[in-house]
């Protein structure tokens, strides 16, 4: 058997690596499809209480974590980081919060056109607040996204608001994130410790009242605590993707959990898609493939040059 050169060795390593990215990414983003299968055994629980049981353990999880990898110091930081972290923590509570809300009320086709929006909303945040400029199949992309959220209310009267509201506070929670310069997971710690005593105060305050569902059934009580884990679980896998892929192919695969949700809303819980979700959905896809396809250009003309 012939023995590889250094640079066959490095090439042979290079790839196992992107397997490994690969199967990574796939894992989170199909686990972030299922998503809206864990809410039904818990859709008889209002939605501020699933949240703060979801910060709760995704809290104590995420510093039991850290305390293993002996990184527990990370969850102390900068004083120059804290205005951004409490932003970022708000956004992605309020993320949550309103998908949640969609889930339990079956509007789980919104939650997907929310994150299917989600990559054209970062590109014109991205051009409002970093002054980053937008190449003309990306101006396009976000026009026709644009046209198709307008055209719903144009011809419809109705604003996907669960879609936007989604779309915008993830988009925001990115570009905080993206300037700070923070471990993912000792970020999303330090994000859910700043929200841990809201959490608390309201399980309190629901408990006094006698509103509380936890404790109600044992399965009730299970799903609620895995709430941690379901936040978490997905993040670790993607952070450990992120390190091995390419930021296009990792935007090409994000577009897996929408899918897998809007098939999820359709064939499972048997959500219409009637003409009104038909049109923006349409629009969403054809900036997409814009969008993708003007991606893939740009990382092939670079891998040229």
């Amino acid at each position: 058997m012939r023995t590889l050169n250094p640079v066959e060795q490095k090439e042979s390593l290079d790839l196992l690596e992107k397997k490994k990215g690969l199967y990574f990414a796939l894992t989170a983003v199909v686990f972030w499809g299922l998503v809206p299968l864990y809410y039904l055994p818990i859709d008889h629980v209002p939605p501020l209480e699933i949240l703060s049981h979801r910060i709760i353990w995704a809290a104590i999880l995420l510093v039991l974590i850290l305390f293993i990898r002996k990184k527990a110091h990370l969850v102390i930081p900068k004083p120059s980081q804290i205005p951004k972290l409490l932003a970022s923590s708000i956004l992605i509570a309020v993320n949550w919060l309103v998908f949640t809300f969609a889930v339990i009320n079956d509007n789980i086709t919104e939650t997907a056109l929310g994150y299917f929006i989600n990559p054209i909303v970062s590109v014109f945040l991205g051009l409002v607040f970093l002054k980053e400029s937008l190449g003309k199949m990306q101006w396009l992309a976000v026009i026709i996204a644009g046209l198709g959220i307008s055209l719903q209310l144009l011809i419809f009267g109705k604003v996907p608001w669960i879609s936007l509201s989604l779309a915008f506070s993830f988009g925001l929670y990115g570009l905080i994130r993206k300037t700070l310069s923070i471990d993912p997971i000792a970020g999303l710690a330090v994000e859910t410790l700043f929200a841990l005593p809201f959490a608390l105060a309201f399980i309190i305050w629901s408990g006094s009242l006698g509103d509380l569902r936890f404790g109600i059934d044992q399965t009730t009580d299970v799903f609620l605590c895995f709430g941690g884990l379901v936040t978490v679980f997905p993040l670790l896998f993607f952070t450990a993707a992120v390190s091995r892929l390419n930021l296009t192919t990792i935007g090409m695969l994000q577009y897996i959990a929408p899918t897998i949700s809007l098939l999820i809303a359709i064939f499972f819980f048997l959500e219409p898609f009637n003409l009104e979700r038909g049109v923006a959905f349409g629009f969403i896809w054809i900036a997409l493939a814009i969008f993708s396809l003007d991606a893939l250009r740009k990382r092939n003309k670079q891998e040229n040059i």
